[in-house]
Formats: C-alpha cells, sequence, structure tokens
C-alpha cells in the first residue's frame, strides 16, 4: 500500500481534499479506493462553475467492477476538472494522489474541512476495512 500523504483530508467514502496555496481544495480517491476499483475505465467530471455540497456525489468513476460515485469533501463552485481523465481514466490507477485529481472546488466553508478524517485517522478507517 502506498504511502498517505499527511497534508491530505479524507471522507469516510475514500475521497481525499488538499488545500492548495491558493486556498482551493483539489479532490481526488484515494490510492485504497482505487486498489478496490480496479481498472477505470471512464471518469464522469462534474461541470465547472457548478455548486457543490458536501456529502453530496459530484462526479462518478466506473471501472471494469463497478460505478463509484465521487463525493464532495466541502461545499463550493467547481473551478477546474481534470481533463486528462477524459482520456485516460487510469491515471487515477497510477497517481490516486497526484496526477490522478478529479477536481477542484472554491470552498465555500472552510470549516467543512474540520470535519474530515486526517492521514491518520484514515489510515485507522482502512486497516479496519482490510480486518
Amino acid at each position: 500500500m502506498s504511502e498517505i500523504p499527511g497534508d491530505l483530508k479524507f471522507l469516510k467514502s475514500h475521497e481525499w481534499a488538499r488545500v492548495e496555496d491558493d486556498g482551493l481544495v483539489r479532490v481526488g480517491i484515494s490510492d485504497h479506493a482505487q486498489g478496490q476499483l480496479g481498472d477505470l475505465v471512464y471518469v464522469e467530471l462534474p461541470e465547472i462553475g457548478a455548486a457543490i455540497q458536501a456529502g453530496n456525489g459530484v462526479a462518478v468513476v466506473e471501472s471494469v467492477k463497478a460505478a463509484s460515485d465521487i463525493y464532495a469533501p466541502v461545499s463550493g463552485e467547481i473551478v477546474e476538472v481534470n481533463e486528462l481523465l477524459n482520456d485516460k481514466p487510469e491515471t487515477i490507477n497510477e497517481d490516486a494522489f497526484g496526477a490522478g485529481w478529479i477536481y477542484l472546488v472554491r470552498p465555500s466553508d472552510r470549516a467543512e474541512l474540520d470535519e474530515l478524517l486526517d492521514a491518520k485517522d484514515y489510515e485507522e478507517l482502512i486497516e479496519s476495512d482490510d480486518h
């Protein structure tokens, strides 16, 4: 299993959130999640400019096994999506915490980030899932 970056926050549904230097929040799914899903074949990206609510489905990833909703870790506005995933959804399998990010959101309430799991709590969550 890959190392979980300490600067990330997590939802229990395996999405990660990273606050960038400009205050925007980059969102993807964890390495654990992509491993569970298997080879990704399609990503349905959200619309730029869309208003999203924390906890709601925003995007969808499809693998050879299943389709999974991607939930928003914070409320706000979608300001960018990872267009690379349209042609190369497997980028998430290859680099879940880096080049495989899904979208960037301008948060409307940064305090929502405080509700998320830190890397240590997330690691405990997935270890308990594996047992």
